[in-house]
C-alpha cells in the first residue's frame, strides 16, 4: 500500500489541570479549524507526537500515528533511522503557550543511570513565535551559581528565578537546549517546541521550582490549593553544573537562522542544523521545490495555507494544522499564499 503524507488530529491538546499557565494564542491559531471542542485555555498542543502520555492521531482515520509508523517504518523513517530507532520515530513537536511563567525544570540525559524503563531523557528547541513586549525566558545558571546556591534558595523557598541566566526574547528567536541546563518559559511567549525522545518512551521533566504557586483540583492558580509536585533531588542530580553560565550560556544555546533558498516564491530557512534534529521554517507567497528528505517529516503551519506535494500524494496545510510526510514521498513541492510552516526532521 502507498505510503503518503497525512494530517494528524488538530485537538492533542494537554489539559488544563496539567498546564495551569497555558493561554489563548493556540487556539487563535486553530481558529478557522474544525476542533471537536475549543477549551477555554490551551497550554500544550502536541502537534507530532508518539509519546505514550499524549499520541496523535491520523485526522482522516483516527489511528495512532504511532501504530501507522510501525507498519512500515522503512517507508516512513527511511532504513537508517528506522534502524537506530528500531522502526520508530523519536520526534516530538509541540506548540506551547504560556499566559503565566512555566515552572523553573530540567530534564536528564538518556544515559541517566536514573531513569527506569519506558524513561527517557529529552534535547528541546525552542522556536518563538510571539512574545509580549518584555517577555524572557531563562536559560542555564548565572554567573557564580552553583549547586549549593541552588540548594541554599530551594529550602527557603526563595525566587529561584534570581539564580538563573536569562534573555528577552521576540519573534524567530532560536534556542537549542541539550539535557541538564535549567529553563523556563516566561509569561507571554508563544514558542514551537521540537523535542527528541526516546521511542516508546516517557520524556522525563524535573521541577525545581514553580513560584510558590498552588492550584485548585481543576488547576486553577487558588491560595488555599495544593502546590505542583517537584522533583529537586533529581533535578539537581541531573543538572550540568560544568555548562557556561550567565551569558555566555545563553550564547551557547542561541541559534542563528540562514536562509537556504530566497526568492521568488517561498523562502526556506535553517533554524536549527543538528547534529540532533533539523528544523526548517518555509515563508512567503509562490512555490518553493525542495530535494528529497531522508527522515519523516514533521509539518506545523502557522500561517496561511500551504499545500506540499510529494511523489506518492498531497495535502493542504491551513493554519493551526500539523501533519507528517514520510520518506518516500520523495522531492516535495510547497505552494502557497502567506506561508508559513515550520518542519522538523532528523539528520542522516
Amino acid at each position: 500500500m502507498t505510503v503518503r503524507p497525512a494530517l494528524l488530529r488538530p485537538d492533542n491538546f494537554a489539559s488544563p489541570a496539567r498546564t495551569p499557565w497555558g493561554g489563548t494564542r493556540i487556539l487563535d491559531y486553530k481558529r478557522d479549524l474544525a476542533l471537536p471542542e475549543r477549551p477555554a485555555i490551551v497550554g500544550e498542543a502536541w502537534e507530532i507526537s508518539v509519546e505514550p502520555s499524549l499520541p496523535s492521531r491520523l485526522a482522516a482515520t483516527g489511528e495512532l500515528l504511532a501504530e501507522v509508523v510501525a507498519r512500515d517504518p522503512v517507508a516512513w523513517l527511511g532504513a537508517g533511522a528506522a534502524r537506530r530507532f528500531d522502526g520508530q520515530t523519536p520526534m516530538l513537536v509541540k506548540l506551547l503557550d504560556a499566559r503565566a511563567p512555566l515552572s523553573v525544570q530540567v530534564h536528564p540525559r538518556d544515559d541517566d543511570p536514573g531513569l527506569a524503563p519506558g524513561e527517557s531523557g529529552k534535547l528541546e528547541c525552542w522556536v518563538v513565535l510571539e512574545a509580549d513586549p518584555g517577555a524572557r525566558i531563562w536559560l542555564g545558571l548565572a554567573d557564580g551559581v552553583g549547586r549549593p546556591e541552588l540548594e541554599r534558595a530551594l529550602a527557603a523557598e526563595d525566587d529561584l528565578s534570581r539564580l538563573l541566566a536569562w534573555t528577552e526574547v521576540g519573534p524567530g528567536d532560536v534556542f537549542v537546549l541539550p539535557a541538564g541546563v535549567p529553563h523556563a518559559i516566561g509569561a507571554g511567549v508563544t514558542l514551537i517546541e521540537p523535542q527528541l525522545v526516546r521511542p516508546r518512551c516517557r520524556g522525563l521533566t524535573y521541577r525545581f521550582w514553580d513560584w510558590n504557586r498552588r492550584y485548585d483540583a481543576a488547576g486553577r492558580e487558588s491560595p488555599a490549593g495544593t502546590p505542583r509536585a517537584l522533583q529537586i533531588e533529581r533535578a539537581l542530580a541531573v543538572t550540568d553544573y560544568a555548562f557556561p553560565r550567565g551569558a555566555a550560556g545563553v550564547a551557547a544555546l542561541r541559534r542563528i537562522p540562514r536562509t537556504l533558498e530566497q526568492a521568488p516564491g517561498i523562502a526556506r530557512r535553517r533554524l536549527v542544523d543538528g547534529p540532533w534534529l533539523i528544523v526548517d521554517e518555509w515563508r512567503g507567497t509562490g512555490t518553493l521545490a525542495l530535494p528529497s528528505h531522508d527522515s519523516l517529516v514533521g509539518l506545523l503551519a502557522v500561517g496561511g495555507r500551504t499545500t506540499i506535494t510529494g511523489e506518492t500524494g498531497s495535502i493542504d496545510l491551513p493554519c493551526g494544522q500539523s501533519a507528517v510526510v514520510p520518506t518516500v514521498a520523495g522531492r516535495l513541492v510547497v505552494a502557497g499564499r502567506d506561508t508559513h510552516v515550520v518542519a522538523t526532521s532528523l539528520p542522516r
